[in-house]
């Protein structure tokens, strides 16, 4: 760790060495202002900042989450819209903000502590002394535009989200929950209704009374020098004392100060409609209050019983209601940090006119949890299996102890003494450990099972969706009506105005005062390749990683890729390729993985039941699953993973063997899984940001893609054939897996990679031959699938389609335009194409000014997807998604034809972004393994591919930039080159099938189901609408891509069966 000042304003609280992590925590606080700091040396090319407020309000005017956004709109001494951003791009960082009911958190991503250092006075004071315009509040939080709708940055957020079965549901939850005194109670996001009212002054006064530097904890993870740290944080406070409350006035703490939240007096169930054509099924949500979040270890001993409950489809909730009795797709566990930990559980997808009944259900099986004898040996696996995932989360994210520290900050005492003892060690497990079944089922009770609660039953309703359509209708009519002609021309000129105002321009000099920092202080994590059996084909390694694996004297030709990083855990992965798979059985590939880990198995000569199997895995693991390889940047194959500690490395070898060829295809599982899926239909077709995509799935994704033969809208009917199918020939469908098994699973299909510290693993190569004995090892080894041999033919000659659909579940719209584009990293146009794209989507750079800035969208953002060879465009949840992408094309013309200059700064500035998107990819040791064999064995690029192209990237030209914008940006946003889908709400149809029209575009109005595919298996006329119940009765009640240097490509989806 850095050498620390002994003379400063600061002074030292804490200062300790988790005994199970690598990395050293410090807490400091201010002597002057109060403000504390908590840092997290870590390893890492990344340095993370959480600059937290704890935020209370007892309203629901969205002052909090307007903050969250108006800060960035200038300071004290940069007053400027964008100016943060701007010299943050240069700096390898970016930034962002949150809102949460309990506090506001302002992040700060750098590559490197030199960048960090640079920004972080100048971030803190937008924080803390922001202009906080009037113009500012116009435009970012709500207006009215000229033509009468109301729209603003943070009111369009919100309007996305206000009426959906989630929030309405949560929302009823907090009134019934807490008392009007309580600021749990509230939305801090901020209603609509109240957005509109929303004054300026009534901002202010929020930011007065709570963004004070005594209410401020700066956390931050990496590798920091503390001396400059604190030298700068002295600096600031010297800027800002003028400007905040005496520093020794009296402040109410929110939280702790205020009224704690009573106890529930009675239960409550109430039924909450939710907008929805499809009245099939709703949700269910069980909320409890539970132990302090200061009490260690009742919090641990909660986060243990949830597991045991619903952890997994072995354990009792999950297993009972989704895999026997078949009466919700899924039951999930959640808790919330508040100073009585609050306990929820979701149950998904439930048959509408039995919600009442299965609310009823859960009870008696947590009553019954409650006095029957537990399964002592599985509980005290789920405490083992808890302290190694801990662990394993440490090494896996890069920024641990993030979370723990904001909660502390909030709830506990400030000087830091329960962190401290919190994070310390996990000697809580221990004490978890040698507690008898008593006291378990005792906690189950009395949190639980004989507590007092609030249950939500979320109910569709096609008559709610009706009246929200024509109430807002009405409303915008009325308030047209209102304003006249002239008002709303003046609202046109009020708000051309405040643009003005916002957008002047940010002098060069400002910039230029902050120079692009050394990428000195940016320490990638290294890893060592090394190679096995048809690996080496990819090249011989010399190293010493290379010689310990090659002593494990062996002829294996397995291709096995190694990654030695230090880690105390093996991550083994399996990847299959798919085009043995025959087409019309791709779609059933989504069952088959659905039961890879939930199957029952043969073990010598003995079925073990599935339950078992699931507790034997989660004995061995720390994290399992199977999924499309959109996570490797291929999601044409498939991976299979399993992640163990290093010592059992062999173990998790036999179990690819055990789970890949003894699983047993067993009707009744199957039909489970099926029902399962079905039922998880009707929410998926909910988003119309996940629907936009699936649709665009379907109209560019060939047949033989698995990316389309996984799609919602895909599944939506070959499921029902399976259905139908399982009840009257199951063993069409046994003999269809059975033969994917056996395409599928062929030693010239399979790839390895392997990242662990090698050096401890025992024999890593010869432990593979009992997997591969028996298996035809002769045959080469097939060529991993390209996505681009698996598109359309609209996606190969783009131009002709473009669809609007309307959904009467969303109250804004989405657009995805999608063209040609390179189809190669090695495409020489790549440098152009990665700079002209981190120009035009940086934050506050072109596109946000236009777009965002003006309240046309929430965001909108360009993709490259090399590997189908396309270019799209994103507009996201947007008033009106036409306007958003007029806008956006206006933006690339201007560049084009001269009215618009680069600015030579901001392209410095999106190089800078590359560089910290590299930083991004690799930033744990995990994530810097992952890149290191996708650069080598999926895109078949050189270990230094990096250093090269941002060598490119610094010496693209300007010519070059408006090249690629004209060749390949522009058709992207233009009718003749360029496909569209659009979702809306059903009331914004008309306006942008006019607006569309004007472009050009010849937009045909579709529903969803009319992109439906069922791949040939044909549902029965009348079997499309079977009740499930019916159709299991006999018997059947049991139940995206990588960001590689700036390549910042899209997924193609993702289909994931996992366990962590």
């Amino acid at each position: 760790m850095p050498s620390i000042v002994s003379k400063s304003s600061f002074k030292t609280l804490q200062r300790f060495s988790p005994d199970y992590a690598p990395c050293t925590i410090t807490k400091y606080e201010s002597k002057r202002t109060g403000m504390s700091v908590v840092v997290v040396d870590q390893e890492g090319p990344k340095v993370n900042g959480f600059f937290t407020l704890a935020t209370e309000i007892h309203d629901d005017s969205g002052a909090p989450h307007t903050l969250e956004h108006l800060c960035f709109m200038g300071s004290k001494s940069y007053r400027y819209k964008g100016v943060l951003d701007k010299l943050a791009t240069r700096a390898y960082s970016t930034t962002n903000a949150w809102t949460a009911t309990d506090h506001t958190a302002y992040t700060l991503e750098t590559a490197g502590w030199e960048g960090f250092a640079q920004i972080l006075p100048i971030y803190l004071e937008h924080v803390i002394v922001p202009t906080l315009t009037d113009a500012g509040c116009y435009t970012e939080v709500h207006h009215v535009d000229g033509e009468g709708h109301d729209a603003g940055v943070v009111y369009s957020e919100m309007q996305g989200v206000q009426n959906t079965q989630g929030e309405l549901m949560d929302l009823r939850a907090k009134r019934l929950l807490y008392p009007e005194n309580v600021g749990f109670r509230y939305e801090t996001g901020g209603m609509m209704e109240q957005l509109r009212v929303l004054t300026a002054d009534r901002i202010r006064k929020f930011h007065r009374d709570m963004y004070q530097p005594k209410n401020l904890c700066l956390v931050i993870v990496g590798q920091v020098d503390h001396s400059d740290l604190l030298h700068i944080l002295e600096q600031f406070e010297d800027g800002i004392l003028n400007d905040i409350p005496p520093p020794d006035s009296t402040f109410k703490r929110p939280w702790v100060d205020s009224d704690p939240a009573p106890l529930l007096l009675r239960s409550v169930v109430e039924t909450v409609d939710f907008p929805e054509e499809d009245e099939s099924s709703g949700e269910i949500a069980v909320t409890f209050f539970g132990p302090s979040c200061n009490d260690l270890l009742g919090a641990s001993a909660l986060s243990i019983l949830l597991v045991y409950l619903a952890g997994s489809s072995a354990s009792i909730l999950e297993n009972t209601l989704v895999e026997k009795e078949q009466v919700a797709s899924a039951v999930y566990y959640s808790t919330e940090i508040r100073p009585r930990i609050l306990i929820q559980f979701s149950l998904s997808s439930v048959a509408t006119d039995r919600l009442e009944e299965v609310e009823k259900r859960f009870f008696e099986l947590l009553k019954a949890t409650a006095v029957n004898p537990l399964d002592m040996t599985y509980l005290k696996d789920c405490i083992t299996r808890e302290r190694r995932m801990i662990k394993n989360s440490i090494e896996t994210s890069s920024t641990p102890f993030s979370e723990s520290i904001i909660y502390d900050f909030l709830f506990a005492e400030r000087d830091g003494s329960r962190l401290k003892a919190d994070l310390s060690n996990m000697k809580e497990f221990e004490v978890l450990a040698s507690w008898p079944e008593a006291k378990w089922q005792s906690l189950i009770n009395s949190w639980m099972a004989d507590a007092n609660h609030v249950t939500i039953l979320g109910k569709p309703s096609a008559i709610l969706s009706k009246k929200l359509k024509s109430e807002e209708k009405a409303r915008v009519e009325e308030q047209k009506k209102k304003l006249g002609p002239k008002g709303l021309e003046e609202l046109e000129k009020r708000l051309a105005d405040a643009k003005a105002e916002n957008d002047r321009e940010i002098p060069k000099g400002l910039l230029e005062h902050f120079p692009v920092p050394s990428t000195k202080s940016i320490h990638f994590i290294e890893t060592t390749t090394a190679r096995s059996g048809a690996a080496k084909q990819l090249g011989r390694l010399d190293n010493n990683i290379q010689r310990l694996v090659d002593s494990d004297n062996t002829k294996l030709p397995l291709f096995i890729h190694f990654e030695h990083v230090q880690s105390n855990f093996a991550h083994v992965s399996l990847i299959i390729s798919t085009e043995s798979v025959p087409i019309p059985l791709r779609p059933l590939l989504i069952i088959y993985l659905e039961n890879m880990f939930t199957t029952p198995i043969e073990r010598n000569g003995q079925k073990i039941e599935f339950e078992q199997v699931i507790k034997e895995l989660e004995k061995d693991t720390v994290d399992y699953g199977i999924s499309l390889g959109g996570g490797i940047g291929n999601p044409e194959v498939l991976v299979m993973r399993l992640s163990v500690e290093v010592e059992k490395y062999a173990s998790a070898i036999q179990w690819f063997k055990e789970l890949i060829w003894n699983g047993i295809f067993d009707v009744e599982r199957i039909s489970s899984t099926t029902v399962r899926l079905l039922a998880d239909i009707p929410e998926a077709k909910r988003s119309g940001s996940s629907m936009l995509n699936s649709v665009e799935e379907m109209i560019h994704s060939a047949p033989a893609s698995i990316v389309r033969a996984r799609s919602t809208l895909v599944q939506a009917l070959y499921l029902k054939g399976v259905r139908h199918r399982l009840k009257n020939d199951p063993d069409a469908i046994i003999n269809q897996l059975t033969d994917i098994r056996h395409k599928l699973f062929q030693f010239s299909n399979f790839r390895v990679a392997v990242v662990a510290n090698i050096e401890k693993v025992a024999e890593p190569v010869s432990s593979w031959e009992s997997f591969t004995a028996g298996l035809d090892t002769s045959k080469p080894l097939h060529p991993l699938e390209k996505r681009l041999l698996r598109i359309s033919e609209a996606a190969r000659n783009p131009g002709k389609l473009a669809y609007i659909v309307p959904m009467p579940t969303i109250d804004s719209s989405f657009a995805l335009s999608v063209a040609k584009g390179p189809s190669s990293l090695k495409d020489p146009r790549i440098p152009a194409l990665m700079v002209a794209l981190s120009y035009l989507d940086a934050v506050e750079g072109p596109m946000w000014v236009a777009v965002r800035g003006t309240g046309l969208a929430y965001g909108t953002s360009f993709t490259r997807h090399t590997d189908s060879g396309q270019i799209s465009y994103n507009v996201y949840r947007s008033p009106n998604a036409f306007k958003a992408f007029q806008t956006g094309r206006a933006v690339v013309e201007g560049f084009l034809n001269g009215q618009t200059k680069f600015d030579a700064l901001a392209l410095e500035g999106a190089i800078s972004s590359i560089v910290l998107s590299i930083a991004n990819s690799e930033a744990t040791i995990g994530a810097a393994a992952q890149m290191s064999f996708i650069r080598q064995v999926i895109r078949e690029l050189p270990e230094d591919w990096n250093e090269r192209m941002l060598e490119k990237v610094r010496a693209v030209e300007m010519d070059e930039i408006r090249t690629v914008m004209k060749d390949i940006v522009l058709p992207v946003l233009t009718a003749a080159t360029a496909n569209l889908v659009v979702t809306c709400a059903p009331v914004m149809e008309e306006e942008l099938l006019a607006g569309f029209r004007d472009m050009g575009f010849t937009p045909e109005v579709r529903s969803l189901a009319s992109f439906q595919d069922d791949y040939g298996m044909g549902v029965p006329e009348g079997a499309e609408n079977e009740d499930e119940d019916d159709e299991m009765e006999d018997g059947d009640e049991d139940e995206g891509d990588v960001d590689e240097g700036g390549d910042d490509e899209g997924d193609g989806g993702e289909m994931t069966t996992s366990c962590t």
